[in-house]
């Protein structure tokens, strides 16, 4: 689990394809690698990653076909610079919101605009993904935990101070390219719970939860 703080900005330092997937080489630049042992997960550009090596100026990780399929990782490039942090521990500060490092889309930067010493984007969404995005809300950009602004069709805007544009990748964004997304999970397990237990698979119809059970409960009015 992560919050989307980012810790560090790394760089692709190396990328071969074995059998079919990817293995991946990232130097870590300035992230502290003196606690992360091998199996321990690292989120890079907002993806899940498990340390299969560490030769002491990065780390390096296995990329499975579904996270290919998935991700923009196919388009990486040698030097590419990415975003980095470390899975969570119990007694880190949350300082974003739940991250889970599985990303649940791709995203493209439409615009790009100064706004004072700010910068303002706008990102088009999967529509897939539009009924888990909310004005002041939560979302993950390549990794970093951001609010959402305001929605405007298929689209949501951020606004990104200048902290978070000098120790991100988001600096380097320009009109037209992709980032990986990922929503809300309250939002995605919200749903779920929301969907009648037949159609979940568990049977009985009576046992899922409905806008009915929630204002019983007294978490809505009637």
């Amino acid at each position: 689990m992560f919050t989307g703080i980012i810790e560090a900005i790394g760089e692709v330092a190396d990328i071969r394809m074995v059998d079919g997937d990817m293995r991946l080489t990232v130097r870590t630049g300035e992230l502290d690698l003196s606690d992360v042992e091998l199996g321990d997960s690292i989120a890079t550009n907002g993806v899940c990653l498990t340390a299969v090596e560490l030769p002491g100026n990065g780390f390096v990780a296995d990329v499975s076909c579904e996270t290919l399929a998935h991700s923009r990782f196919t388009a990486l490039k040698v030097g590419e610079r990415v975003n980095l942090e470390k899975a969570m521990m119990p007694t880190s500060r949350f300082g974003g919101h739940i991250v889970t490092g599985h990303v649940d889309g791709l995203g493209k930067v439409l615009d790009r605009q100064d706004d004072a010493r700010s910068v303002r984007l706008w990102i088009q969404a999967p529509k897939s993904l539009l009924r888990y995005i909310a004005a002041k809300g939560s979302i993950t950009v390549d990794g970093v935990s951001l609010t959402v602004n305001s929605l405007d069709g298929d689209r949501f805007g951020l606004n990104i101070v200048p902290h978070t544009a000098q120790e991100t990748i988001i600096d380097t964004y320009r009109a037209g390219q992709e980032v990986h997304l990922e929503v809300d999970i309250i939002a995605r397990y919200l749903e779920r719970l929301m969907v009648p237990a037949t159609e979940a698979g568990q049977g009985d119809a009576g046992s899922g939860l409905t806008l009915e059970t929630l204002a019983a409960a007294g978490f809505m009015r009637r």
